[in-house]
């Protein structure tokens, strides 16, 4: 089934103590645009979160937000620095001896000194990180595509609509040709006589001047190859593959069919089918540009 370029997309999951969250917003696009947003320090994972989404979607605008929340992680450690502290102590005994003063050292007065405790922030495993979120990234892409394909059964059945209407035209301009190559052999007949003031007419001349009109004005070609595309179409909308493009072509062939048979035509009631014809193609082809 087709997918809508068009869809929405999230999870969340964790990575240790901290929180993931991953939001996906996919728009139409001629060709695949993804751009990433997340916290500058994992700037270096960027790569493999594009190469996910590559391989879930080949068409569109995609923007992908992932966004960490460290506020619950003890992320922060205090180091002692043993030997400053030996020597701090060190020097406050000798100073106590030399002056014959107390020696009696507290933890309290330790701690005024600098660099004696030194708060460092825990390192972020990159590799798990960055599994982590091609975790969560895999849940957001997976409900994106599933709107997607939702949106997509709702342009298959409208265009289904539109190739059952347009087939039924084309039945019908084929039906009307006929009738109209008919009304010029009369049209021409009667127009000899009114010239000619005869009612003998040269019946093989009117015919061959009706079989060159015939010719001239014949649609089957075209209702034919019309007929065949409306095949095509509804074939490529069955297809799991991206089919966007080639339904892009494939109604411009749709348009130059219908385009010949509206010049070929010389009735007001044929115009009037080939603008309900081009009105249907005309749908179809905005449906299009929403499919990847």
């Amino acid at each position: 089934m087709i997918k809508s370029m068009t869809g929405y997309g999230g999870a969340k999951g964790t990575s240790g103590k901290l929180e993931i969250s991953v939001e996906i917003k996919s728009v139409n696009n001629r060709y695949l645009d993804c751009n990433i947003k997340l916290p500058r320090v994992f700037a270096s994972l960027e790569e493999t979160f594009k190469a996910l989404v590559h391989e879930n979607i080949s068409r569109g605008k995609v923007d992908v937000y992932i966004s960490i929340d460290s506020s619950n992680t003890d992320d922060i450690e205090i180091r002692i620095n043993q030997p400053l502290v030996k020597a701090y102590v060190t020097a406050l005994r000798t100073i106590a001896w030399d002056n014959e003063l107390s020696s009696d050292i507290r933890v309290a007065d330790l701690t005024r000194f600098p660099d004696i405790l030194q708060a460092e922030k825990r390192e972020i495993d990159t590799e798990e990180f960055g599994s982590a979120v091609s975790g969560v990234l895999k849940s957001a892409l997976a409900d994106l595509n599933d709107m997607r394909k939702r949106e997509g059964e709702k342009l298959c059945g409208d265009m289904s609509l539109r190739l059952d209407e347009i087939e039924r035209l084309t039945a019908q301009a084929a039906e009307l040709s006929p009738k109209s190559i008919e009304e010029y052999r009369k049209k021409l007949e009667a127009r000899m006589q009114e010239i000619l003031q005869s009612a003998n007419i040269d019946e093989a001349r009117i015919l061959t001047e009706a079989a060159i009109f015939a010719d001239k004005v014949s649609i089957s070609e075209e209702t034919v190859r019309l007929n065949s595309h409306i095949s095509q179409l509804r074939e490529m909308l069955k297809s799991n593959e991206p089919v966007g493009r080639k339904i892009d072509f494939l109604v411009q062939e749709f348009n130059r069919e219908a385009n010949t048979i509206g010049a070929k035509g010389n009735d007001t009631e044929m115009s009037k089918i080939i603008v309900d014809l081009k009105a249907e193609i005309e749908k179809i082809r905005e449906q299009a540009q929403n499919i990847e």
